[in-house]
């Protein structure tokens, strides 16, 4: 589990995803959780992983037994805690004593840096803090840990009390603090005061210098990244962020911040492409969906839907790129709206397996077509499937599987019982004519469930395929119940997801317009694999 001593890169990067992060609003990790983070951490090149405070509960506990069991490549894993309490010795201490007993290879303790909290939160004398400091640190050290002094409140320590806070530094690096870290626990401070204060920290401690931001004012990166320019090598983070009140610093724009804007040696440059994965992992474990507009890692981080910018990227792509969006294992979008031009239905269609380079009449009808849907209330921003089955048609080459001839649906509501839905529908596949009844949690999804019940009959592909999502979005709310609405549905099946649009002033028309679509646009996908796969053969 113990990384080669004395070998670090330029730059360390400590993860607490597993502490900090799962101190925010909404996000529980499982033990397993935990450990299966742990170990994509550690494959992704990260050199510190806090695992959390084996005295605060007995999950944290067992963490630490169960982690000796993994192994892990380069990381080591960390236990946090605090100082020794005022009234007792590290011996007799229980915290102190709970760290020793989980057996890490870093032990990170947090300590008083700001007068504040030492007059009127521990309430003890300020030259006892002092020893509080020192003697945790150097009772630990003579264990063989690797020691790292979190600096609690350091920053606002430093503006009230420059003196005493760099005491606090001083009393950790003369015990043998391996690492002191810097913490701008209240989120609070701007670049300029970080790199002022971190300059003066570098001067005063023997030690390597780290910083641990939260995201306050939104400045956690950009402290981070300023503390690295006044000599800081060490960094504390969060994957996407996760952590108390508005998060940590990201480590998700850190690392790459580091590495692609400052030609720092961080992560082996090899694993950078795993890092919007990594994103997505650590998203669904915490149960909390990954922002789009996350930079580097963010769906929308690479999107582009004017259309100025797109003709750019056609051409000279880092003319409206930072970086390479591979590089951080993410990839360049192209949206279509009412900006769009030439190039975005270019790049789009391109996206989609069609080359419309070579019809310049058709790429000019599809705009024509687009602007004009978009000013009746159509967005085709999360509606590919739309917006392809529009291209097609305007190529000559779709196909319709099936034909509507009429549908009826009902509503029934009675006393003291549930609201029933039911949809009779009529369709023509072929020269076939085909009648079903179906019932639903409401009228769209008795009106799903009756059209498939046909469709899969003639398509019993069908049955893999389900909808996971139903927007409605009311297009004039002025105009009340009688406004028009757009529908947006998003569809799965074992390939993949798509979304499909339909914009009326009946929902039930838009719904229905929505539904075909994704049907549609279903057994186009089935009907292009086959053919691949016969001229494979």
């Amino acid at each position: 589990m113990n990384g080669e001593e004395g070998r670090f890169p330029e730059v360390e990067i400590y993860d607490t995803t597993l502490r900090d992060g799962a101190q925010a609003e909404g996000v529980s990790f499982s033990l397993e959780d935990k450990l299966r983070i742990t170990r994509r951490l550690d494959d992704f090149g990260i050199h510190f992983i806090e695992g959390g405070y084996p005295g605060s509960n007995p999950k944290d506990k067992e963490y630490y037994d169960r982690v000796r069991s993994l192994t892990l490549k380069s990381a080591r894993i960390a236990a946090f805690g605090s100082t020794r309490r005022k009234d007792a010795t590290c011996a007799k201490d229980e915290g102190v004593q709970t760290l020793v007993k989980a057996g890490p290879d870093v032990v990170t303790i947090v300590g008083k840096s700001w007068d504040l909290h030492v007059d009127n939160i521990i309430k003890a004398t300020r030259k006892a803090n002092l020893e509080m400091i020192a003697d945790t640190v150097r009772y630990l050290k003579r264990r063989g840990f690797f020691v790292i002094f979190d600096a609690e409140h350091f920053y606002d320590g430093f503006k009230e009390n420059r003196q005493y806070a760099l005491e606090t530094l001083k009393a950790a690096s003369d015990a043998g603090a391996d690492r002191i870290v810097l913490c701008d626990t209240n989120g609070g401070s701007i670049p300029g005061r970080i790199a002022e204060a971190t300059t003066a920290a570098v001067q005063a401690a023997a030690c390597g210098i780290g910083i641990h931001a939260h995201n306050d004012t939104e400045l956690a990166v950009a402290n981070s990244i300023a503390a690295v320019t006044a000599g800081a090598i060490h960094i504390h983070g969060t994957i996407n962020g996760l952590g108390e009140r508005c998060g940590n610093a990201n480590l998700c724009s850190v690392i790459p911040n580091l590495m692609l804007k400052m030609g720092l040696k961080c992560i082996p440059e090899n694993r950078l492409a795993g890092l919007t994965d990594l994103a997505n992992f650590v998203s669904e474990l915490a149960n909390q969906p990954l922002p789009n507009r996350l930079p580097y890692v963010g769906r929308s981080a690479f999107t582009h839907k004017a259309g100025l910018h797109i003709d750019g990227i056609r051409k000279v792509r880092r003319a409206n790129e930072h970086c390479v969006p591979e590089d951080v294992g993410n990839r360049t979008r192209a949206l279509i709206s009412e900006i769009a031009g030439r190039g975005n239905v270019l790049v789009l269609a391109g996206q989609m397996g069609i080359d419309l380079s070579e019809n310049p009449d058709v790429v000019k009808s599809i705009l024509h077509e687009l602007k004009d849907l978009e000013y009746r209330g159509y967005q085709f921003e999360a509606a590919e499937g739309s917006f392809e089955i529009l291209i097609r048609k305007k190529l000559g080459t779709h196909k319709r599987f099936f034909d509507l001839v009429s549908f009826r649906v009902s509503v029934d509501k009675r006393r003291g019982k549930e609201i029933f839905s039911e949809a009779t529908i009529k369709i023509r596949v072929g020269e076939h004519e085909e009648f079903s009844v179906g019932e639903g949690d409401g009228p769209v999804n008795a009106l799903d469930n009756a059209l498939r019940k046909v469709l899969e009959k003639f398509y019993p592909s069908l049955s893999e395929m389900r909808l996971t999502d139903y927007k409605v979005r009311v297009l004039d709310e002025k105009a009340g119940t009688a406004a028009g609405v757009r529908v947006l549905i998003t569809s799965r099946d074992n390939a993949g997801s798509w979304g499909t649009v339909g914009v009326s002033e009946n929902v039930i028309q838009a719904s229905w317009d929505a539904l075909v679509d994704s049907l549609e646009y279903k057994l186009l996908k089935d009907e292009q694999c086959v053919s691949k796969r016969k001229k494979k053969k």
